[in-house]
Order: C-alpha cells, then structure tokens, then sequence
C-alpha cells in the first residue's frame, strides 16, 4: 500500500529552497550527473532578474511523501511562443522525481492542471524552460557526463512519461568529434570556397561586445526561423545570455562569417565546464572561484552551442569553412573534442552535414507532448 502523496505549490523561501535543493538527493549515487550553481539556478526563476519571465508564467511544484521532498516541476506558458506559432501550447520543465510512478504521475497531475485552467490545449515537455536553454529528456548515452548546458536525468523518467500517455513530439542528436581531426577533403573543400566566396571569417570583438551581440541575433533569428519549436530570443533575453557565455567563452571559438561587411553565419563554442561545475557542486564562492581559474587551463572538450547560417547562404559551402575555422581555433587552445548539439533529428541538412566532417551520433534527447483534454 502506497503512502500518502502530498503535491506542494511553491510560493515561500522555504519550499522554493526545497525545489532548488532536491536534485542533490536524486543523484546523490549517480556519477554523471552535473551539478548545477545553486546562485544560476535561483536567477533562472527570478521574475526580475531572468527575461523570459517577462513574456512567460509559471507555477512550481514540489510533492511530499512520507515526510521528504521527492518530486518537482514546473508548468510553463510562454506568450511569445503561441504568439509566434499561434498555438495554446503549455510546457512542463525542471522535472525531477524519485523512482515512484506515483510521485510523477501526481506531478504531471499537477502542471497539467494549472495549464487547462490557463486554456492551454497541448504540454509539451521537458522545456527548463524553453527551447532557447536546456530541453528534453536524455534518451541514449547515459554511460557518460553531459556537456556543458545540455540535460540529463535518470532513464525510468521516460518510463514515467510514456507510462502516464504522453508520447514523442521529437527527438534531437548531439554529435561528438575529434577537435583536430579534419579530413583532406575539407581542408581542399575549404581552400576552393575561400577563393570563389566575397566572405571574411573572423572571432568576435569582445571590445565591442553589444555591436557584435546584434550580429549574432541577427543570424541566429534568421537562421532557425523555421526550424520546429522555436521562438525568437527577445532584445533582452539574448543580451542576457551573451553576458553569461562571456565569461566562460574564448574568444577565438566565436566566429562571425561576413560577406561585404554583413553578418550571414555565425558559430559559437564554448568550453565545456561541466567538470568543474562536478567539482564545484553548486556554489560559487571564493574558494569555488579559485577552483575555477584553476582547473579552466585543464579543459579539454568543447560544446558548439550556436552554428546559423542565413536562408540563401547554406548551400554556398560557407558552413563547412565556419566549421574548419573552428575546429583549427579550437586545436590551437588545446582542446581535443568538440560535441555538437543539439541537432533535430529530421534536420537532414545538418545532420549529414556532421557526418561528413568527421562527427559521430553518440547521444539522443527525447521531447515529449499530450493532449490536455
């Protein structure tokens, strides 16, 4: 006989600290699993602080059983995201649980709720809490960490989705390569298209940060468009995540590609921190500082988090020379592998486009969506 499941709605310091807090007891014998900064995770759902509460609502939750916090989740509406898609799509996100059915079932009860009542008609999920940050439930590839701001969760929370009749939306790769190994055939591919192509590759100006953040939104709005899922990243919430990036990024590993000065392509990597962030395991103090300046030098994997090139540039070649600048920038700081992601799985385009240089599908996310009848 079950014990008694008490779903919690977050709304004083002590149940937000308890929200915070409770991935630390779900992983607590897991070796992948990558602490995040308790200060990062507490600015993501500050409505002041974070932009894209000021064009979204949420309401956590956390459930109780037998005198200890064992689940949460949040129920997300993002008005910019219906706006744009003319949709009345609700999210869940930051979904954690014990091995208990009953305490997901009872959490998805939850966010599917609050969602009907605001008039949504379909949950898509995990966002945490949209598609512009981390998304969806590992699927394959639990035998290693995660890079730096990409998910991970305990396999049985699929069983958990599935089991309560939510079912895939989609499915996104990530890719992983050699950080210096780059076919002949690409490097001879590259020489043939600097020469035909009017374009200039070359690393952000970090002394003229703002005007090159424009550039960056510029491409990456108009590059991913139409892709599925995605919203428009506002004024706010892209300055907001530049400043974050700022202070882990090298500055060799953002590119911008121009044609007569114009901004068409872009494609940002960043050092993967994540196992600092183990060490670390969650604060930030001085001490945490020093351990970071420290062991930043020993890093020695890349994530490529942004790769964008403008609709009437993609078939130019242009994308394989802001690939082959990278990865040589790259090797040239030492780094010796680079993940890609994430990719949509029907995004055939780049997909193949990661093969041919050299990157191998190691790791799948899942999306998931129901009804709200």
């Amino acid at each position: 006989m079950s014990s008694y499941i008490e779903v919690e709605m977050v709304g004083d310091r002590s149940s937000f600290k308890n929200f915070i807090n409770l991935p630390w007891k779900i992983y607590k014998t897991d070796p992948h699993w990558v602490p995040p900064l308790k200060r990062d995770m507490k600015e993501v759902f500050n409505i002041h602080k974070y932009p894209f509460w000021r064009h979204a609502e949420r309401q956590l939750y956390i459930t109780w059983k037998n005198g200890e916090v064992v689940g949460r989740i949040a129920a997300i509406i993002d008005k910019n995201y219906n706006h744009f898609h003319n949709e009345k799509m609700g999210f869940f996100g930051f979904f954690e649980s014990i091995h208990d059915y009953e305490v997901a079932a009872a959490l998805f009860d939850a966010a599917n709720n609050w969602l009907r009542i605001k008039g949504m008609e379909i949950v898509r999920g995990p966002m945490n809490p949209s598609t512009n940050d981390e998304c969806a439930f590992l699927l394959e590839g639990f035998n290693q960490d995660p890079v730096v701001m990409m998910p991970y969760n305990p396999k049985y929370y699929l069983d958990f989705a599935e089991q309560y009749g939510f079912y895939k939306s989609k499915d996104l790769y990530a890719y992983i390569k050699s950080q210096t190994d780059v076919p002949d055939r690409i490097r001879k591919f590259v020489d043939r298209v600097k020469k035909r192509e009017n374009i200039v590759v070359r690393p952000i100006n970090f002394k003229k940060f703002k005007e090159e953040v424009e550039k960056i939104k510029d491409v990456y709005n108009a590059s991913w468009e139409k892709n599925w899922g995605f919203v428009p990243m506002t004024d706010d919430e892209m300055n907001y995540m530049a400043k974050k990036l700022k202070m882990i990024a090298d500055p060799e590993l953002a590119l911008i590609a121009e044609v007569d000065g114009n901004p068409i392509g872009i494609v940002v990597t960043i050092p993967d921190i994540n196992p600092i962030l183990k060490i670390v395991n969650g604060k930030f103090g001085p001490l945490q500082i020093l351990q970071f300046l420290y062991y930043r030098k020993k890093m020695r994997g890349t994530r490529s988090i942004l790769f964008g090139l403008k609709p009437g540039y993609r078939r130019t070649g242009i994308n394989t020379l802001l690939f082959y600048e990278s990865v040589i920038a790259g090797a040239k700081l030492g780094y010796k592998w680079v993940e890609m992601s994430w990719n949509l799985e029907d995004n055939d385009l780049i997909n193949r486009f990661d093969q041919a240089v050299g990157g191998k599908l190691y790791k799948k996310y899942r999306i998931y969506e129901m009804k709200l009848n």
